[in-house]
């Protein structure tokens, strides 16, 4: 035969048999997706699921109400009223909408336990897609709705008051936060490759926070720096670009407490995953420190544990963040900053707060040393020098060394 023939009918023949295996798989979508207009167990849910028999009874117990929403029944209150213009839906002939009650409690529920939608969709008997858009939309609800409000744009007067709580609580002077990183575990997205991979050998993005000593924070950014180099992922994020930049409202530099000179800047304390800036103070490395370095060292390590502390409550609360999230990476981060303002919402309001232990939980980022500049180490060294001053050192630290 033809050899020419030949590769004409194994042509015909594998489209052929292409046509018809596509269309035995749109036999079988198009009856999974015509098996029910509504499935018998969904259709129950404004008489069986949980937010009918639940809801009503949680209120009339304040601490089990806590416990299933982590915050209390006023700050529940409070939130759902911001939320219910942007979250009430119209009901139709066909089916009765999703109260906004309801899909909060079911975003709430969500981010407390980091239970998967299928889950969700057993308790709530919402439909698995339901479920996601309720949750989508409503993170994307709490972060715009509150962002301004628990996290504003701070002014001179909010970085003045900053500074004022961590020389009281922490003992670290013209501190205006404490900078920290976390990577937020992700599955691998689709098409990839090793974007999303990072050092620790699992797929994250990454939460860099500053927080203030009240355990809130003052600014979030949250992205995918996964594969790119320790060092590039604060100074590409957009938060190190406006430290940078000196777009912050930073006031400007002032003696030190109890002194009249040196003025110093205001800075932020870091780890010595950090880069030695300016406004961006890390411990003293190496092994040989002498005795006014290590004293540096403690007093700095005091400021900056309480953004560990805000990422271990925030974690705690907000459980979510300690799970593989099962979502795409731009759905991921609507979750991260909804916990974040959820978190600074619940510190201003709620009285049952407590301030654990740093978290160890969620990963720490981790960045390459950048090369200091001489003013950045004069500046940490007049820090280090005061700490060891009559007008600084405070009586425990002798303890330490």
């Amino acid at each position: 035969m033809d050899p020419v023939i030949l590769k004409i009918d194994e042509a015909i023949l594998l489209i052929a048999l292409r046509r018809q295996r596509r269309r035995r798989q749109e036999e079988a979508r198009s009856r999974r997706r015509h098996q029910y207009w509504v499935h018998p167990m969904v259709s129950r849910r404004v008489s069986t699921g949980y937010f009918c028999n639940l809801y009503s009874q949680l209120r009339l117990y304040p601490t089990k109400f806590m416990n299933f929403t982590r915050m209390s029944v006023p700050r529940f209150d409070d939130l759902l009223e911001r939320l219910r213009p942007r979250l009430t839906r119209m009901d139709t002939v066909m089916r009765i909408s999703v109260s906004p009650e309801e899909q909060l409690l079911v975003t709430l529920r969500f981010l407390a336990t980091g239970q998967s939608y299928a889950t969700l969709h057993h308790y709530f008997l919402l439909g698995v897609t339901t479920v996601s858009r309720v949750v989508k939309e409503t993170c994307v609800a709490i972060w715009e709705e509150l962002h301004d409000v628990v996290m504003p744009e701070p002014t001179e007067e909010i970085w003045e008051s900053v500074v004022d709580t961590f020389w009281e609580k922490t003992q670290f002077p013209n501190c205006i936060g404490a900078l920290g990183g976390k990577h937020i575990r992700v599955n691998k997205p689709p098409h990839s490759g090793s974007s999303y991979f990072n050092y620790k050998k699992y797929f994250s993005v990454v939460l860099l926070a500053l927080s203030d000593a009240h355990l809130k924070f003052l600014f979030v950014d949250v992205g995918a720096y996964g594969s790119q180099g320790d060092a590039r992922i604060f100074r590409e994020s957009a938060f190190g670009r406006r430290v940078h930049a000196g777009q912050l409202n930073i006031p400007e530099s002032r003696p030190l407490p109890c002194t009249e000179k040196p003025s110093l800047p205001l800075v932020m304390v870091a780890d010595k995953a950090f880069g030695l800036a300016k406004n961006l103070m890390r411990p003293y490395s190496g092994c040989g420190l002498n005795r006014q370095q290590k004293i540096y060292n403690y007093r700095l390590s005091r400021a900056r544990r309480v953004v560990e502390c805000a990422f271990g409550v925030c974690t705690a609360k907000w459980r979510v963040l300690l799970t593989s999230m099962q979502l795409d990476v731009e759905n991921a981060i609507k979750v991260v900053l909804a916990c974040c303002v959820l978190h600074n919402f619940l510190r201003d309001n709620d009285s049952s707060n407590v301030e654990p232990e740093p978290s160890n939980h969620s990963q720490r980022v981790q960045f390459m040393d950048l090369r200091s500049t001489a003013r950045a180490m004069s500046i940490r060294n007049q820090f280090a020098a005061f700490f060891e001053s009559p007008d600084g050192e405070v009586s425990w630290q002798n303890d330490y060394v």
